[in-house]
């Protein structure tokens, strides 16, 4: 760049000044195509002929025959100014070949505009009434490549290869029809001059085009019951690495044995987006779709009368915090007739699914995700065992049965739960309680294999685009506009697959690799112990619901919640057996109101830690949480004096000062108060067992929530180690890993406090206490490598060996007194387990993978034998169509059918060719694609963003979960 900004800039400058003269012409300025014996003058130049010869106006006129689209230039003497083909006297012939003439030519419009891919031209046109071409109009300008607007007097047409563009830019680029135009008159004139305005035709056009594109790519065509014969779903691009029984798959499939089942499972993932908005404009009588229910919408008449008869739902999720279900009540709805989309894909290769989109109304309501479920499961084979993922999939696959039946007859399914496993993304589980890991994780799901399931999440990303333009159109024009767009994703996929298929099965063998590796040298380690291990895997596999869960931790006691409903039923008993009640607010609940000001007061201490050097709108959100504690204090008060008027008796002496800051105020609880102050009346009777009882319930209870913390917090750090990069990247990873310090610092000062109290209100003292003292270094990592820097490990590793690292106590008590060999082959049992589990999963992921490449060509070839049998029923000789159309057809025909047989060779270039090397790139393929719509999709370069198809990373964060759902109405 700095050699051509010294040397060549001004160079290049000349150049293209001279471009605006005549060149090297000659001197007479004469034309030097003529070839009569007087040249005439040459004033005419061509600006999308090559050269930019200089031409007479006749010269001019027979070369543009061919081409009476392209842009001419008249010089002026001066300069060269801008004119037109149809002022120099061009006119177009259409029913005859280029060059000839007709004997009975008509003019068409004397207002005749064409919209071509360099700009919009006005052009005189002449049609064909000759006795042996009685052809209509609009038939001629087809059978001229240029669409017409209508069929009747046609006055506009645009050419197929600026309809052809006008798609590419919209499926790729994500041009909207209205930007599309607009580059068209600039392209006609850069001064402001329009020309005559055709947007509204030109949209009626475009829409034309892209499902005439959708109609001849799946064979409509060829088929003699026309368009209107077209069944639901078949104009979808199907996944051709998914088991599709009849099509790649063998025959007695369905009786496979148990460890071969894996590889006959269908992966469903089912996911909203609200950035897919539409306003409230037009309606579907006023804008019908012109395939709605052919592709990847559903139908929309069923549809719509299934959702009036559904009620307003409530449906606030008790697991999670994600934001999917609270949409489905709120007022995100106002001033727009849909809200999103729901859509279903194949989970592993991320195809959009036939029938497997619909709109939202509401939110995504239950009904509206049934019933694309529903739409969708019609496509498929009852007898292929499925696995579905849905991001609150705990929630809603409750009654999914009973509710599926309940469908339409269109839709309605009698599923057989016994083929049918529900999962949730391996990111968003991150979100769920401790169960939804233990129940729904694809980690733990036989036959899932490395299926992340998160997938989905990229057809938003690459759709998000197009919502802009959709958001403005009716029903019918936006539902054929995303159909193509998810025809054109489906095709890129398509094309992608085999380079995808073949990283994934490479890199699944390395990992199987190490994975055994390190799980039969653990296998070896606790002998003795895992054959009961792996009949306990087992057993629960065959029958989850009746056998003992290997993965789970047994914390045996009761939470908070239990037992602080067991002293509320103890309380009601007493009410009801006489005891006069002293206050309206139990003993129980006083105590519960307490642990609770403590635990506020513990979390505003440590957020004012970590904002001391915040913003001041961090400070004011301090100050009102002061200000509610306060508030809460104040009442606890109240209750103290009925219940523990010794401990107001202490406060006194104590005499704390008025400005005392709220989280530093003392609650005086039970267990604050000396012993003679408690025994001496300072406390009603039973106060002491019943905070005793909290206090070991909190102990129990904290240590799930702090293992739980320690586990995440290894993961960011590993994310921190291996993925961020640069100064943004890394300020985030250290921020979100700042921000689950502060909740580690929080669990264990809540033990610590809890286990202070047991110790001051056990006779015996701490010695009487079974909770083991939580010290600095008891708080790490089960792995405490992973909080460790590359240097503190060697010297780790050099002072204790890897064999003889001992686990911090936190993670081998379950929830009992101390640690014991019980306890820790429990904890032993568990990653052993989990061990187990991933290995078979990466087993499965290459059985699973191997099983897809084989199933990949068949399906190709299966799809080139469709389009020869469309061949062959082509009716050459019943005269119903002409020779020209007959032979159009069986070029078509085998135009696709080759294509399909190329890429179905491609998979098996691709599949057997040696593995690379790291940093080797892969050569381009020999086998070559026929060009067939759509065309721009067909390339041999991965899709950008498919390089972490693998799977998503496990490490991301709880809170990047949430804050990504939360904006979902936005994506």
């Amino acid at each position: 760049m700095r050699d051509w900004l010294l040397n060549y800039r001004d160079v290049y400058l000349r150049a293209l000044l001279r471009g605006e003269g005549r060149g090297e012409t000659n001197d007479e300025g004469l034309c030097g195509r003529c070839t009569g014996t007087t040249p005439g003058h040459a004033s005419l130049r061509c600006r999308d002929c090559h050269g930019g010869e200089l031409l007479c106006v006749e010269c001019c006129v027979i070369l543009h025959r061919a081409n009476p689209l392209h842009v001419v230039e008249e010089w002026t003497g001066v300069y060269f100014r801008k004119t037109s083909l149809k002022q120099i006297g061009l006119r177009v012939q259409f029913g005859h070949m280029p060059g000839e003439t007709c004997a009975r030519p008509v003019a068409g419009s004397t207002e005749f505009v064409v919209l071509h891919d360099n700009g919009i031209h006005e052009v005189a046109v002449d049609f064909c009434r000759c006795k042996h071409r009685k052809i209509p109009w609009y038939l001629q300008l087809l059978h001229g490549g240029w669409y017409p607007a209508t069929t009747d007097q046609p006055q506009t047409c645009a050419t197929f290869a600026c309809l052809d563009l006008y798609r590419s830019l919209s499926v790729v680029a994500k041009t909207s029809a209205y930007d599309f135009y607009a580059l068209l008159e600039k392209m006609t004139d850069e001064t402001g001059v329009k020309p005559p305005r055709r947007y509204q035709v030109f949209l009626r056009m475009a829409r034309q085009w892209r499902h005439l594109g959708l109609l001849l790519f799946s064979g409509r065509g060829h088929d003699p019951t026309g368009v209107f014969g077209t069944a639901s779903g078949e104009l979808a691009i199907r996944c051709p690495a998914c088991p599709r029984p009849g099509v790649n798959l063998p025959d007695g499939w369905e009786n496979a044995p148990k460890e071969d089942q894996c590889l006959y499972i269908l992966f469903i993932a089912l996911d909203a987006c609200f950035r897919l908005k539409r306003r409230a404009v037009s309606s579907e009588l006023k804008d019908p779709g012109l395939g709605t229910g052919w592709a990847y919408m559903v139908e929309w008449g069923p549809y719509r009368e299934y959702l009036i008869g559904v009620t307003d739902q409530t449906e606030i999720s008790t697991c999670t915090g994600l934001a999917a279900l609270d949409y489905a009540n709120t007022k995100f709805s106002r001033g727009y007739s849909t809200t999103g989309v729901g859509m279903g894909v194949c989970a592993r290769h991320v195809f959009v699914l036939p029938n497997g989109v619909g709109d939202l109304q509401a939110g995504e309501r239950y009904a509206n995700m049934d019933y694309i479920l529903g739409s969708l499961l019609r496509h498929f084979h009852r007898l292929l065992r499925k696995i579905i993922s849905y991001d609150i999939v705990c929630q809603w696959c409750k009654e999914l049965k009973d509710r599926l039946s309940k469908l339409p007859p269109l839709v309605r399914c009698n599923i057989l739960l016994a083929y049918f496993r529900f999962v949730i993304p391996k990111l968003h589980i991150k979100g769920h309680k401790v169960l939804c890991w233990l129940l729904f994780s694809l980690c733990l799901v036989p036959g899932s294999g490395q299926t992340d399931a998160e997938g989905i999440e990229r057809c938003w990303a690459s759709i998000g685009g197009a919502a802009a333009s959709t958001k403005v159109c009716g029903p019918g024009a936006r539902a054929d506009q995303l159909d193509d767009h998810w025809h054109h994703w489906n095709w890129t996929k398509l094309i992608n697959l085999p380079t995808l298929l073949r990283r994934r099965l490479d890199n699944a063998k390395a990992e199987l690799k190490q994975q055994e590796t390190a799980f039969e040298a653990f296998t070896v380690e606790q002998a003795d112990r895992v054959p009961a291990w792996k009949a306990m895997v087992d057993a629960f596999e065959e029958d989850g619901s009746k056998n003992k869960n290997p993965y789970e931790v047994e914390v045996e006691g009761m939470t908070e919640n239990e037992v602080r409903n067991a002293l509320e039923e103890a309380e009601e008993r007493e009410a009801a057996a006489g005891r006069p009640v002293l206050h309206e607010v139990g003993p129980a609940a006083f105590l519960v109101m307490g642990l609770e000001i403590e635990d506020e007061q513990r979390r505003i201490r440590i957020q004012g830690d970590l904002q001391r050097t915040s913003t001041a709108a961090s400070k004011i959100n301090l100050r009102s949480s002061r200000r509610k504690l306060d508030r809460s204090i104040e009442r606890f008060r109240g209750l103290q004096a009925t219940y523990s008027p010794g401990a107001l008796v202490h406060l006194a002496q104590l005499k704390v000062r008025s400005g005392t800051l709220a989280e530093n105020v003392p609650l005086l609880l039970p267990s604050s108060l000396p012993p003679a102050r408690r025994d001496q009346g300072g406390c009603v009777k039973g106060l002491v067992e019943a905070e005793s009882a909290l206090r070991d319930a909190q102990c129990r209870g904290t240590l799930v929530h702090l293992r739980r913390h320690l586990n995440v917090k290894a993961r960011f750090l590993i994310y921190k180690k291996y993925h961020s990069r640069h100064q943004k990247m890394n300020t985030r990873s250290r921020t979100l890993i700042a921000r689950n310090e502060s909740k580690i610092g929080h669990e264990s000062e809540k033990y610590q406090a809890a286990r202070r109290a047991l110790c001051a209100l056990a006779e015996g003292g701490e010695a009487a206490v079974r909770w083991p003292r939580l010290r600095k270094e008891d708080i790490r990592c089960m792995d405490d490598a992973v909080q460790l820097s590359r240097r503190k490990e060697k010297e780790r590793r050099a002072k204790v060996g890897e064999s003889r690292r001992e686990i911090s106590w936190i993670w081998t008590l379950a929830g009992t007194a101390g640690v014991n060999e019980e306890e820790l082959a429990d904890a032993l049992r568990i990653e052993w387990s989990k061990a187990y589990a991933r290995t078979r999963r990466w087993r499965e992921e290459v059985r699973t993978l191997g099983e897809e490449q084989r199933r990949f060509p068949e399906s190709l070839k299966h799809e080139a034998q469709v389009w020869v049998d469309r061949a062959c029923s082509v009716p050459v000789a019943d005269g119903s169509i002409t020779a020209a159309e007959a032979e159009g057809m069986l070029a078509y025909a085998m135009a696709r059918s080759d294509m399909y047989t190329a890429l179905a060779m491609r998979v098996e270039v691709t599949r057997t060719e040696p593995k690379l090397r790291r940093g080797q790139r892969r050569p381009r393929e020999a086998v070559r694609v026929v060009s067939s719509w759509p065309s721009e999709a067909g390339q041999d370069e991965d899709v950008e963003g498919d390089e972490d198809d693998e799977a998503l990373s496990d490490e991301e964060d709880l809170e990047a979960i949430r804050i990504m759902d939360g904006d979902e109405e936005d994506m």
